[in-house]
């Protein structure tokens, strides 16, 4: 254990400062609270990250995920094209519209579809592919577009980690027919609780403000079905104030990662490549480890290095997923999703760290050599 006198380096610090509680007790005082002006004035400041596309504010990534698909008009008897790599919610919101989910596999760099293997899933009732730009790492997205505009297919970035990266100067959620961004305490910035959906379309854009108002623009005049999904004005006054210290919490999580790419020298792990052309964020800095990866993160926790594991089961063996498929004798090809689900580790990142803490997490995995 580390000495008792040396704090263990959390593997995330979600930031609530001063700025921020007196920004939500503002809008508290104001006596309103839901979807106001506070939530305008976010989708407006978050808009300049996306290059100018429309921005509609919900109440959580999924919620994001969830509604651009339903306003693109995908659902029953469409297939949408996911990564197994990436959290539940990217698939669990193609079930959630009634379509089918389609496993394609990974790029062993970028943890981001491989093109390849997104044209290969290709059949004649695919209507969308969603790719995850992992860990704040942007997927492929210069081939996967030329793949999607060659089959009229619709592009759903499940940007939900990814706020501010970008490949060859194009921001993640300008690429595709819309983005998604999750405002979770643990991602790049935050809202408490919350998401976004960024479009160039403004009828895409007016569709997911009739979803998740109820259907309705005016009070009492529906016109569509639609769900309560809205943002809060506390949680908007929240991500306001983050929004104004992205650029910089993601400079120094870059230069974080810099160091730890530079110094970290143990032979069994592999430090995470950025593709040419492309912006890592680094929402998570997430090494290989070959070798006893248990025994790895026993001899980290040790070290008092935070540190986990996302994802350890890739969706498809998740029991939503594996059952179905097993009844319909359905099998997925995905080696290196796979291997990626047996290697990966996540260290600390975060802007909060000292570089005193980088030091002592380069140091806990130099000597993983000797505890493999």
């Amino acid at each position: 254990m580390p000495s008792s006198d040396v704090q263990p380096i959390p593997a995330a610090r979600p930031v609530i400062g001063e700025e921020e509680i007196e920004a939500a007790v503002r809008v508290l005082r104001s006596g309103r609270v839901v979807q106001g002006p506070e939530v305008a004035a976010f989708e407006e400041g978050f808009s300049e990250l996306v290059e100018g596309a429309h921005c509609v504010a919900v109440n959580s990534g999924t919620s994001a995920l969830h509604l651009l698909l339903l306003a693109l008009g995908i659902g029953p008897g469409d297939e949408v094209i996911v990564p197994s790599f990436s959290f539940a919610a990217s698939a669990n919101a193609v079930r959630l519209v009634g379509a089918d989910v389609v496993f394609a596999d990974i790029e062993p760099g970028s943890f981001g579809l491989d093109p390849a293997a997104v044209e290969a899933a290709i059949t004649p009732r695919t209507a969308a592919i969603m790719p995850v730009h992992l860990y704040g790492h942007p997927a492929a997205m210069d081939k996967i577009m030329p793949i999607a505009e060659k089959h009229k297919l619709a592009v759903v970035e499940d940007a939900c980690q990814a706020h501010a990266a970008a490949l060859n100067g194009t921001p993640v959620g300008a690429f595709g027919s819309g983005g998604t961004f999750s405002f979770y305490p643990t991602k790049n910035m935050h809202s408490l609780e919350g998401g976004m959906v960024t479009t160039a379309d403004a009828e895409v854009a007016r569709t997911l403000r009739l979803l998740r108002n109820q259907g309705m623009e005016q009070r009492y005049a529906n016109e569509i079905v639609g769900a309560n999904m809205r943002m809060t004005d506390v949680a908007a006054a929240v991500g306001r104030v983050q929004l104004t210290k992205l650029g910089a919490w993601t400079e120094q999580r870059r230069a974080n990662a810099a160091y730890l790419t530079e110094h970290i020298t143990a032979p069994n792990v592999l430090t995470p490549p950025v593709a040419e052309g492309a912006r890592h964020v680094y929402h998570q800095y997430t090494v290989r480890i070959e070798g006893d990866r248990d025994a790895a993160m026993a001899h980290l926790t040790e070290a008092g290095i935070g540190n986990a594991v996302y994802y350890p089961t890739p969706i498809h063996r998740l029991k939503p997923y594996w059952e179905p498929d097993q009844k319909a004798g359905r099998t997925w090809d995905l080696p290196e999703t796979e291997r990626a689900a047996a290697e990966v580790v996540s260290l600390p990142v975060h802007p909060s760290l000292t570089s005193e803490d980088l030091e002592r997490i380069v140091t806990a995995v130099n000597t993983l050599g000797e505890n493999l």
